[in-house]
Formats: C-alpha cells, structure tokens, sequence
C-alpha cells in the first residue's frame, strides 16, 4: 500500500504574532480538495492553530514551529516551542481573558497530544475531516 501525504512547515517568531500563523495556515488548507466541503473543520483548524501559537508565545516565551501535515485521513497540526513543560487544562473563571487554549484544542481536534523532546515539547491535534459530521467530540454528544 503506496501512502502519499503532504505538508508544509512554517516557523512563527514571537514579533511576528498569531495572526500570520492564522492567515499562513488558512493559505494551505485551501489547496486541499475538502476544505470548500469541510469550511466548519477548515476554521477548527485555524482555531486550533491560533491557540496552539499563542501558547507557545505566550507560555513558552518561544517562537511557535508549526508543521502541518495530510496524509488523505487525517490533518495533523504539530506545533514544537522550547519549553519541556506539557500544556495543562485550566479552569479559568468566566471573565478570566486566557487559560482556554488546551481546552478549545481538545474540544476542536478528533485526537491531540504532546509529547517532551529534548529541546521543547510538541503539541499535535489530528482532525479528519471525513468524520466531521459524526464527530461526537464536535456535536457535544
């Protein structure tokens, strides 16, 4: 069996901001053939990728490495900052501005992790989009 997968890798330092990490993202999805079918799980991507950026900025203190990968079931979305420290679930209070990110990740992606490496840590989040309508993480069931 012949797996064909593609990707792309991007480098976001802290100056440059979440933003170009968003609209970079966003660029690449568009060439793949689901995303006009799947725009719901095209902005769960980009979601993801937003929060996952902004806590390597903002909790690493570290540029965000962002590789995303296709592989004709799954999109994974892998971002390596330099802090060895695992993301952790919070429970901000209501009118807290921050300490959602590992939550909304979790809520988006079909499956995610992290894992220590020698120089940082990985966050990934898989999301298929074939599955997008019964995803019960999606739906709430």
């Amino acid at each position: 069996m012949t797996v064909k997968a593609m990707g792309w890798a991007h480098s976001f330092p802290m100056s440059q901001g979440v933003r170009a990490g968003r609209e970079w993202t966003r660029g690449r999805l568009e060439s793949l053939p689901w995303s006009t079918a799947r725009p719901d799980t095209v902005d769960a991507i980009v979601l993801a990728v937003s929060e996952l950026i902004t806590n390597a900025h903002v909790h690493a203190h570290s540029d965000a490495h962002l590789v995303l990968t296709w592989d004709g079931d799954c999109l994974q979305v892998s971002v390596h900052d330099e802090d060895p420290a695992l993301p952790r679930q919070r429970d901000p209070k209501p009118d807290a501005p921050s300490g959602r990110g590992v939550a909304i990740v979790r809520r988006l992606a079909d499956e995610w992790g992290a894992r220590c490496q020698r120089h940082g840590k990985t966050v990934t989040a898989c999301f298929r989009p074939a599955n997008a309508d019964t995803n019960p993480q999606r739906n709430g069931s």
